[in-house]
C-alpha cells in the first residue's frame, strides 16, 4: 500500500504525534508519499523515514498513492479535496483539531488506525459533491465543494436579497446575509450552526439554508440532489462573496451562479469500529447528562 500524507503548518504541541505515524509507518515497511509543501513546514521538526518520496499536485498524487492520510482537522481534510479531484482515491483523517466529523480517528489511536488501514479493515463512504457553475468560470478547475458552497455579504455590505430557482422554477427570494448550499456531509458544518437539519451522508439531498434571514417565515430547504438551482443576486453593494468549502473569491453583482451534484464523489474511509451514528454521539455529545454527575 503506497500512503500519501498531507498536512497544515502545526502548533508544536502535535509534532510527537506526526512523529509517531510516520514512526508506525516505518514499522510496517510502508513509503511515505509526503506533500511537497507540508515536507517543508516539517523541516527540522520532524525525522522522516529515509525513503520518503514526494508529490507536489494531484497528477503525481494519482501516479505515486493508493491512500490519502490527511493529518489535521476537518479544514485540512476539505484541502485535500483539490488534490484528490476525481482520481478516486480514498482518504481517512487524524484528528488534531477540535470538532472533527471527517477526520474521526482520535490522535491517541493512531497506531490502531494505522494497523487497520494497512490491512484494509475498513468499508468506503461515497460522499457526494457540489459543483459550481458560473459565467465567468469561478473557482477554474477546481469548482466543487465536500461540504458546502455559500453566498454571502462582505464584511462591511449590508444585507442582499438571493433569488433562488430550482429547474428554473422559482423557490423563494431570500433576505439575508447569505446562503448555504450543503451536502449531506456539509450538514453537520456550517449549515448547522443556522439551523439546518443533520443530514445521513446516502440520503442523496442538499440542502439550502439561508444565513440570518431576516424573514422570520424562512426555514432551510431539503431537496434532491439530482436538481440545478440558480441564484441571481440583488444588493446594495456591488461585490459580494462565494466560498467552495474553505476557498472564497469575490464576485461581481451581476454574475449569475448554478449549483449541482459533482459527476464525481469523494471516497471517506471509514474503519470498522466506526459508524457515523456513533460519531455523531461522540461529537456531539448525545446522550450526555450532567445531571448523573
Amino acid at each position: 500500500m503506497r500512503i500519501a500524507i498531507y498536512g497544515r503548518d502545526f502548533n508544536d504541541t502535535v509534532l510527537p504525534y506526526v512523529q509517531e505515524v510516520f514512526n508506525h509507518l516505518a514499522e510496517h515497511h510502508i513509503q511515505p508519499v509526503l506533500y511537497a509543501k507540508f515536507k517543508t513546514s516539517l523541516h527540522g521538526k520532524i525525522k522522516l523515514p529515509a525513503n520518503t518520496i514526494i508529490f507536489h499536485n494531484h497528477t503525481e498524487l494519482k501516479e505515486r498513492a493508493d491512500v490519502l492520510l490527511s493529518l489535521g482537522g476537518d479544514g485540512t481534510l476539505l484541502d485535500t479535496l483539490s488534490l484528490i479531484r476525481n482520481s478516486g482515491i480514498p482518504v481517512i483523517g487524524i484528528n488534531f483539531g477540535r470538532l472533527g466529523f471527517l477526520a474521526s480517528i482520535n490522535k491517541n489511536e493512531i497506531g490502531s488506525a494505522l494497523h487497520a488501514l494497512i490491512n484494509k479493515e475498513y468499508t468506503l463512504d461515497s460522499r457526494s459533491l457540489l459543483r459550481l457553475e458560473s459565467d465567468n468560470g469561478l473557482f477554474g478547475e477546481e469548482n466543487f465543494a465536500l461540504n458546502d458552497i455559500t453566498i454571502h455579504r462582505r464584511d462591511n455590505s449590508a444585507m442582499m436579497i438571493i433569488h433562488a430557482s430550482m429547474n428554473n422554477e422559482f423557490i423563494n427570494s431570500y433576505w439575508a446575509d447569505g446562503l448555504i448550499i450543503a451536502t449531506p456531509t456539509g450538514s453537520t458544518a456550517y449549515s448547522l450552526s443556522c439551523g439546518g437539519p443533520i443530514i445521513y451522508p446516502d440520503s442523496k439531498n442538499f440542502v439550502i439554508t439561508p444565513i440570518a434571514p431576516h424573514n422570520l417565515n424562512v426555514r432551510p430547504v431539503v431537496v434532491p440532489d439530482g436538481n440545478k438551482l440558480s441564484f441571481e443576486v440583488e444588493a446594495r453593494e456591488s461585490k459580494f462573496l462565494v466560498s467552495c468549502d474553505s476557498r472564497t473569491v469575490t464576485v461581481e453583482r451581476s454574475v449569475k451562479i448554478s449549483i449541482k451534484k459533482a459527476d464525481f464523489c469523494l471516497n471517506l474511509i471509514r474503519l470498522n469500529n466506526e459508524t457515523y451514528l456513533n460519531t455523531l454521539r461522540n461529537k456531539l455529545l448525545w446522550g450526555i447528562d450532567t445531571r448523573n454527575y
